[in-house]
């Protein structure tokens, strides 16, 4: 086991990331387009310290993708997997709550299904 320490380690980290309430409300803004750091920080409800604290430290552990425009930054998902991920939990989540119907419907809301794209007939 002590090989793969190193492993565990590593999606232990990952998985704390999206462990802050702050951080999950920052992936349901950005799961479906990039957003800019003031379209977040308006989105969200914090403040910009607040916002770009959490987005520099999304970024670094490789949750988070960024890109300069001008003196804009925009962030997006770095990893589709990681959004689908997070859909998972809150639908896995969701699903134990069928009793309590409003807390259901505002949990499946947080991960937004990807828009299907039709195909040609």
């Amino acid at each position: 086991m002590e090989e793969l320490d190193h492993a565990f380690d590593t999606v232990a980290s990952v998985f704390s990331v999206l462990s802050e309430p702050t951080r999950l409300r920052i992936m349901h803004v950005i799961c479906e387009q990039e957003k800019t750091v003031t379209q977040i920080v308006d989105e969200i409800g914090a403040t910009q310290t607040n916002v770009s604290r959490h987005l520099n430290l999304m970024h670094r552990s490789g949750v988070l993708a960024r890109r300069k425009e001008g003196n804009q930054v925009f962030y997006r998902a770095a990893d589709a997997d990681m959004v689908d991920i997070c859909r998972r939990v809150c639908n896995r989540i969701a699903a134990q709550l069928d009793d309590r119907k409003p807390l259901r419907g505002n949990l499946l809301r947080l991960m937004p299904q990807a828009k299907q794209k039709k195909r040609a007939t």
